[in-house]
């Protein structure tokens, strides 16, 4: 289980980007962050791999407290906590297979792994990894040759190499188009049903009821609703998103009745 407590970040020009939020995830959920731009939602999940430091508050995991964990412990409790990016993070001008390989850094030799010298247990864990998102027959493109879909898979497939129990999906669908952003959903709701842990920013209504099994939604750093994708009807969306989005959006309503 993952326990929020009271978290805060302040970043050095004064922007709060998180006020007091506290919240708990339990094993096994698909749980989504949702709000405007710049209301908290990557922030939430960087301080979570401490990626960012939060000012205060508390992050505990499995009663670990990750906020006053060392390097040394952070390493080991980041082994666990993969993480897949809006903008993808791949090294465009390397392989597929390289880029995945990449995800096991934690437990490699750093020495072997500079030169690019993997063990063939690794090799067989990244193909594996690559057939679960299909794209193993890409394996040694270069990964700027791959569509943006097949380039969020390969993200996919590297926050797998880390053998992890929590998956952090940061906006992940944000610069696909429809179709593909439930592709990649897909897939995460696959390792969700296979036993992970998946904690996943979203902007997109249909989404979040397509996929979250529960719904976090911060407006200003601030956690203003905690409960089931069901229980956000027009009056709590206009809570979240304000009286422009209520009037743009309303239509998702309208579709789903």
């Amino acid at each position: 289980m993952l326990r929020i407590e009271n978290l805060t970040k302040i970043y050095p020009n004064g922007t709060r980007a998180l006020h007091d939020v506290s919240f708990e995830v339990q094993d096994g959920e698909f749980l989504v962050v949702i709000g405007l731009s710049g209301s908290g939602k990557s922030t939430l999940l960087r301080c979570i791999n401490r990626l960012i430091e939060p000012t205060s508050g508390k992050i505990f995991w499995d009663d670990i407290d990750i906020t006053a964990a060392s390097p040394a412990e952070l390493r080991h409790i980041r082994r666990h906590i993969g993480m897949v990016f809006q903008q993808f993070n791949l090294v465009k001008r390397s392989s597929v297979m390289t880029n995945v390989l990449s995800g096991r850094l934690g437990y490699a030799n750093p020495w072997l792994s500079l030169l690019g010298i993997w063990p063939a247990a690794d090799k067989e864990m990244a193909l594996k990894a690559l057939e679960r998102v299909g794209i193993a027959d890409k394996a040694q493109s270069r990964a700027d040759a791959l569509s943006g879909g097949q380039q969020q898979r390969v993200g996919i497939a590297r926050a797998l190499m880390q053998d992890p129990k929590i998956i952090l999906a940061d906006e992940p669908v944000a610069s696909l188009d429809p179709v593909l952003s439930h592709s990649i959903l897909q897939y995460l709701e696959q390792l969700n049903k296979d036993g992970l842990t998946v904690i996943c920013s979203l902007h997109f209504l249909d989404l979040v009821h397509r996929y979250a099994t529960r719904v976090i939604a911060l407006k200003d750093g601030v956690k203003v609703f905690e409960g089931l994708p069901k229980e956000i009807d027009r009056a709590k969306f206009k809570e979240i998103y304000g009286e422009e989005a209520q009037e743009v959006r309303a239509a998702s309503f309208e579709a789903e009745a």
